[in-house]
């Protein structure tokens, strides 16, 4: 029942933070027996929370590092979910003993149940998957040769859009199983330390097949701005398919990065993007001119909305906001690293909401008896989502005035951005005919280019 409780609330968690979650490949997933979810880790807690919340598959025990389990708050949460506490050797000197971890996963394992583990052992924000620990080899090898049960592992890619941002987008990619047959548990019985390598490696590439990988931050964004000059500005594309566009775009830039002419339109793109930030710009603007009417309908429907919300919204905004902007602020001042500020954002709300909501309820409660302070909570919980609705339409209505004031005030500057734009995309396009695999199924027809 407790875990019930706590999966509906992870779920209602990462509904909230995100504000769309595509899953693609789920059914990869079995609906029954034993899994090992394995997957990349560039968001802390709240990676396990997306897959717990879109796997399909529960219970879900997670191998999480045990030094989480020093704070006091966040212990709860981890026993309630399942966690398992694991010891780093490298925190440790070298001298941890996990035996007893390992006996538990077995035995999760081995009742049919699943697990989740981020091979990659640390939280990270670099712009690929760091070398994979071998735990996750070596736990579906032990148990297979147990003899007592047949383990698959699922590689599962978390590419996030603006990861740490509240409202973002994140796309959860489920790839083929890999099985753990009799031929992996023959070669693991001749050469156990062999073995594991050679399944860690299996798995680093199922899940670079399945996630975003640059070797560094200049190329993944080139290669993105390039994807949004490429792209006709008439397709929709689902995050996952900008996702597997990009990943197109990197693999091809890996291998023609030493051509003249790829050095060539890389400068050029480059500047091109610099242009843009320094004056405040993004790439959509520019695909085609913006009209005064098309900008007030926008204007005026993004008004509307916040409009409609505001009946609903104010009471709970005044409430909410606060928490919100005490959140942010937590989650900015106090993350180490860059992977963990959606996560304290998050915790920050969590602990703040209830406790807020716990003040109103006694306060109504006390002047106006239970069942108004009950009608208060309920209400409060419809504002909530309200006020995030309000807070999106706000921000959209904020943008569309800044980006007609921009357009207006930049005038010549904007003019020659926009033809650079326009011969860069007859670059890039010329660039990508040349240098595409010929086997590779094309995203755009000739139709889509044209219109």
């Amino acid at each position: 029942m407790i875990q019930l409780l706590v999966i509906s609330i992870i779920r209602i968690i990462t509904s909230t933070f995100f504000r769309r979650i595509d899953v693609v490949g789920l059914d990869n997933v079995p609906a029954d027996g034993a899994i090992i979810f394995a997957g990349n880790h560039p968001n802390a807690l709240m990676d396990g929370w997306l897959l717990t919340a879109k796997c399909g598959r529960w219970p879900l025990y997670f191998v999480a590092n045990a030094k989480l389990w020093k704070y006091r708050l966040l212990a709860p949460i981890l026993n309630a979910t399942g966690a398992v506490p694991v010891y780093r050797r490298e925190e440790h000197d070298g001298d941890s003993d996990n035996q007893q971890a390992f006996e538990t996963l077995y035995g999760v394992i081995e009742s049919g149940n699943c697990m989740g583990i981020f091979p990659e052992g640390v939280s990270h924000a670099e712009s690929k998957i760091l070398k994979l620990k071998t735990g996750a080899a070596r736990i579906a090898l032990t148990v297979s040769a147990r003899g007592n049960t047949s383990v698959r592992i699922i590689p599962c890619g978390l590419n996030y859009i603006h990861r740490h941002r509240f409202r973002s987008q994140v796309l959860i990619e489920f790839g083929p199983p890999i099985n753990i047959d009799a031929d992996w548990v023959a070669a693991y019985r001749e050469d156990n330390q062999a073995t594991v390598r050679k399944l860690t490696d299996h798995l680093a590439q199922a899940l670079a097949a399945v996630t975003l990988n640059a070797p560094d931050w200049r190329t993944l964004r080139f290669t993105q701005t390039a994807r949004r000059l490429y792209k006709p500005s008439s397709v929709i594309l689902s995050p996952g398919d900008y996702v597997k566009l990009t990943r197109r775009f990197v693999e091809r830039y890996d291998e023609f990065a030493s051509d003249p002419e790829m050095q060539v339109l890389q400068r050029a793109v480059e500047d091109y993007q610099a242009r843009l930030d320094m004056l405040g710009l993004k790439d959509y603007q520019l695909r085609k001119p913006i009209t005064l009417g098309d900008a007030f309908r926008k204007i005026v429907i993004r008004a509307l909305t916040m409009l409609a919300l505001l009946p609903l919204a104010i009471p709970g905004a005044l409430l909410h906001l606060p928490v919100g902007w005490i959140a942010a602020a937590v989650g900015e001042r106090f993350s180490y690293e860059m992977d963990d500020i959606a996560t304290l954002k998050v915790f920050a709300t969590i602990l703040l909401l209830p406790i807020l909501y716990l003040i109103i309820a006694i306060l109504i409660g006390v002047n106006f008896g239970f069942w108004w302070s009950l009608a208060a909570m309920v209400g409060l919980t419809f504002s909530f989502f309200a006020s995030v609705r309000l807070i999106e339409a706000e921000a959209g209505l904020f943008v569309s005035i800044l980006s007609v004031l921009r357009l207006a005030r930049l005038g010549s500057e904007v003019d020659d951005l926009r033809a650079t734009r326009t011969a860069l995309v007859t670059e890039v396009r010329a660039l990508v005919d040349r240098m595409v695999d010929p086997g590779t199924v094309r995203m755009f027809t000739g139709k889509d280019f044209r219109q």
